[in-house]
Order: C-alpha cells, then sequence, then structure tokens
C-alpha cells in the first residue's frame, strides 16, 4: 500500500493570503501546505481522501489520471470544493464513487445544486454514484474501508482505516468505542493544529496523548496550522516515531 499526502495545511492553506508571518515567508517547502488531502493506492485501487480547494493542484502534481472512489469525511470547504474538478475522471472512465454520509450528501446536493439536479442538469458536469454510509464497514471493489467517527468540535466527522494505515483529519475527540478501530497499526494521519488550544482540533498536547493511547508504530501529523512554527523546529521537538506530515510525502506499508 502508498499513501500520498496531497496537502497538509489548514483550511486557509499555507502561506495564508496576505500573511507576513515568518512562516508563511519560509522557503522551506515543508512549510508551503495545501489543504488537506490524501491518497491510497491499494491493491491497484487508488482512493482520494476529500477534495478541497486545491484537487486540481494536487492532481495535476501527482500525475493522477484514474480514481476509483473519493471518501469524504465530512462537509466543510476545505475537504469539498474541489468537487468540480472531478469532471476530467468523469470524461475518462464514466461516474465517480463517492462515498459519505447522508448529513454530507445533503450539504454538497446543496451547494453544488447544479451537479445534482434530476432535470435540465447542467451539462458537461460529472456524474457521481453516491454510496451512503453511517459507520459501518465500506467495501470497494474488494478493499475494506473501516470509517473511525469522530467529533469536530461541533459536527461528526469520519476517518478511515485500511489495512495497517488509518486517516483521521478535523478531530477534535474520539470516543473509546471508535478509537479501538484504531489499534494496531502502522502508520496514523492525524491532524494537529498547534500548541495552543482550539474549540474543534487537536494541538499538539492533545495529539501526543491520543497517540499514547492508541500506540501506533509511526504518525504524521497533517492540517497544521502556521502558528506551529517551522517544519524544521517543530520536527525535532517531537517523540520517537511522530513526525510532521509535509505536502507530496508518500508512505509505503507492506
Amino acid at each position: 500500500m502508498k499513501i500520498t499526502i496531497l496537502g497538509t495545511g489548514t483550511s486557509q492553506g499555507i502561506p495564508v493570503i496576505g500573511s507576513t508571518h515568518p512562516v508563511c515567508l519560509s522557503d522551506d517547502p515543508r512549510d508551503k501546505r495545501l489543504r488537506v488531502s490524501a491518497m491510497i493506492e491499494v491493491d491497484d485501487q487508488c482512493f482520494v481522501i476529500d477534495c478541497g480547494p486545491d484537487f486540481r493542484q494536487q492532481m495535476i502534481r501527482n500525475q493522477v489520471s484514474k480514481i476509483d472512489a473519493v471518501l469524504f469525511t465530512h462537509e466543510h470547504a476545505d475537504h469539498t470544493a474541489g468537487l468540480d474538478d472531478l469532471r476530467p475522471f468523469f470524461f475518462r472512465q464514466g461516474a465517480i464513487h463517492c462515498h459519505m454520509t447522508s448529513r454530507v450528501h445533503k450539504a454538497l446536493q446543496e451547494r453544488f445544486s447544479y451537479m445534482f439536479a434530476t432535470e435540465n442538469k447542467y451539462p458537461g458536469v460529472a456524474d457521481l454514484t453516491i454510496h451512503e454510509f453511517e459507520n459501518e464497514t465500506i467495501h470497494i471493489n474488494g478493499v475494506e474501508v473501516i470509517p473511525v467517527l469522530a467529533s469536530h468540535g461541533y459536527i461528526p466527522v469520519h476517518g478511515f482505516r485500511v489495512g495497517d494505515f488509518a486517516y483521521m483529519t478535523d478531530v477534535k475527540t474520539i470516543e473509546p468505542q471508535e478509537r479501538k478501530k484504531l489499534k494496531g497499526l502502522k502508520v496514523l494521519v492525524l491532524n494537529m493544529l498547534r500548541e495552543e488550544p482550539h474549540k474543534t482540533h487537536l494541538n499538539l498536547e492533545e495529539a501526543l496523548e491520543l497517540i499514547k493511547d492508541l500506540q501506533p508504530e509511526t504518525t504524521y501529523f497533517t492540517h497544521i496550522s502556521h502558528h506551529l512554527g517551522f517544519h524544521a523546529a517543530v520536527e525535532e521537538q517531537l517523540p520517537e516515531n511522530v513526525f510532521l506530515a509535509y505536502d507530496n510525502l508518500t508512505i509505503t506499508i507492506n
């Protein structure tokens, strides 16, 4: 299994528009972060988790020509605003399989009404085959995907486990019964915003406490704010086997 971390930034991305914060002015490419997304390649299948406003750039940069499914964590714009950019994949391969909760489905129907119209549908938009799930295991072309329910402070959010890998973003809390799904991981990708507490995201202290409980072999942090500091300086302070992810990081799990 190969995982590509397509983006690791917050909802504004880094650099933030108009910001003169030192991290936003950094020359280190690891400090330049597109909106969060990941790609999983396993058993000749290609799954993308979320398609935010940087989706087109991420697909071009990684020369992605085929997507077998898109998995949505939740409805926020930094995770869904690139939905219309699924069109090139639709033109090549037909309807795109999208897995989401009913809540996310409803939000996308409202936001992208022209894509979901049943009459007088706008020509040229992508046809989406929607597969709703609540919290049950998903099987996509023989690959088992386990949704993991968490809280984003005010709304539910889902992460996903595939084999020994799990991807959890925009998490504030995870209930004990859902944490059980995250035991025995080789690699965990987990959101960690900054050192200061936040109402809807894990901060550094909270993320490290969660890692102690879950005990994955290796953890990479994502959804990182520029307020955390420079990539190189922060990573030097992290515990063993805990790292900051960066855009285009690739991870291989045998």
